[in-house]
């Protein structure tokens, strides 16, 4: 009978045991990061800055947040939507004062990482992670080798066209969209596109804004020209095909393809431009102006606005003639960026941080760029979204092959001290050169010297 007891006690604390093992105890969330075994349940909280990516942006937060929260019910997120115009400004003084929030959403800036405020990313990327993401499309949050972001979408900047003028001019925009184009084929066009209006107006092949140097930026790029200077750091503005892209704008404003005025219009003039039927192609067009378009005729059907409704064409910028394939396009990754503050609160909060970060660039977080009219970053937000794209399905084809063909960002790649230099020569020389330029006020030989002196004296 003793035995007995002693046995039954023992079969009752083997039960409480195994009781305990599988059902008293809920079960851990499964680890994301790294080689860890388990997740810290510590009561956490991670801080999110934002923007408006998109219209509905918030909704997606709400929602990415909610779903988080069902795995990670001990990490609380925190999240501002802040403006783009003051949003920055109110992020740079948290990060000069050493309290930037965990992560902050925006393009990687080296003036963020020579803070050391910024957390490399790689010690948390598991491969599968890495696997996911589309070719290309990491690179564009890396600084010297090191992922310091994640990016939800990237960037494109291109041309935009009225498909109908396209239509009545028999350009095959399709096979442009598919296989680029060079500056002798955009001026073919050209000739054709550019025509009096029977209002007494001009019908321009092209109009860009001259407040910006954006036409001139893509269309150096896309004569193999990354940048004043290369991913080294060295000036390479000094070279032919710069005086060749210089020469090339001089001619589309002596031969009437763009404006006279170019110098004197904004980008809001050159968007009322396409939509009045005077401009066949801007520049820059972007993606998004398929969303944008799109709902503008919705307002027009509706009384709203006035105005002609628009089928919006997505084009790459031409490329020189010399060069092969399909030219570079301009571009960059935005996304989210993870920072530890001056009072760093440990290891464990910046796995927690992490876990947010993944979450908030995920499958689901592919509706920013489908929003957008973008190309997909992960394979597994195009695999969730497969179907459901609010892009035209040709203008898709034009920024898949433009983002295959991105040109890289080299302020990612030189040193701080260099990027500065670099922001002072587009600031103090590129943009009053330019524009110079599209005045008439300046030849394309004075302006290529101009370039060449100068940027050998401040990026060499």
């Amino acid at each position: 009978m003793k035995m007995n007891k002693w046995l039954a006690l023992f079969m009752v604390l083997v039960l409480v045991a195994i009781t305990a093992a599988c059902g008293g105890k809920k079960a851990e969330p499964a680890p994301q990061t790294g080689t860890d075994t388990k997740v810290d349940t510590t009561p956490d909280t991670v801080k999110v800055w934002t923007y408006p990516v998109h219209a509905t942006y918030e909704n997606d937060m709400k929602d990415l947040v909610a779903d988080f929260n069902k795995q990670y019910p001990h990490i609380k997120v925190e999240y501002e939507v802040l403006s783009w115009a003051e949003g920055p400004k109110k992020f740079d003084v948290a990060l000069n004062a050493g309290d930037p929030p965990d992560l902050y959403f925006g393009a990687l800036n080296g003036a963020y990482v020579d803070t050391g405020l910024v957390l490399p990313l790689d010690s948390y990327m598991t491969q599968a992670i890495k696997d996911d993401f589309q070719t290309g499309t990491l690179e564009t949050m890396q600084m010297n080798g090191k992922q310091y972001g994640l990016p939800i979408y990237q960037s494109l900047w291109g041309w935009g066209a009225n498909k109908r003028i396209l239509d009545e001019a028999g350009i095959d925009y399709k096979k442009i969209q598919q296989n680029g184009w060079t500056w002798d084929e955009f001026l073919a066009a050209a000739k054709k596109l550019t025509k009096k209006l029977p209002d007494g107006s001009t019908q321009y092949a092209l109009v860009s804004d001259g407040t910006s140097t954006d036409l001139i930026d893509m269309l150096s790029r896309a004569n193999g020209l990354v940048d004043a200077v290369d991913e080294k750091g060295s000036f390479i503005w000094n070279d032919a095909k710069m005086a060749d892209t210089l020469k090339f704008i001089e001619s589309l404003r002596k031969d009437g393809v763009l404006p006279k005025e170019t110098a004197a219009l904004t980008p809001a003039k050159r968007t009322e431009m396409l939509y009045a039927g005077q401009a066949a192609i801007i520049s820059k067009g972007i993606p998004y102006y398929d969303i944008m378009i799109a709902n503008r005729n919705k307002d027009i059907e509706a009384g709203k606005v006035q105005g002609e409704k628009l089928d919006y064409i997505q084009l790459p910028v031409p490329h020189g003639n010399s060069i092969t394939g399909y030219g570079k396009t301009s571009g960059n990754g935005e996304g989210y960026v993870m920072f530890r503050q001056k009072n760093d609160k440990g290891a464990q909060h910046a796995k927690n941080a992490f876990l947010v970060m993944e979450a908030l660039t995920g499958a689901k977080a592919g509706n920013s760029a489908n929003e957008l009219a973008l190309p997909f970053v992960r394979k597994s937000q195009a695999k969730a979204f497969e179907g459901k794209s609010l892009a035209k399905a040709d203008n898709l084809v034009a920024s898949g092959k433009m983002r295959e063909n991105a040109s890289p960002n080299v302020t990612l790649k030189i040193t701080a001290e260099k990027a500065a230099a670099l922001k002072q020569y587009r600031e103090q020389v590129l943009k009053p050169t330019f524009q110079a330029l599209l005045a008439g006020e300046k030849t394309a030989d004075a302006a290529a010297a101009d370039l060449k002196s100068k940027g050998e004296q401040m990026l060499k």
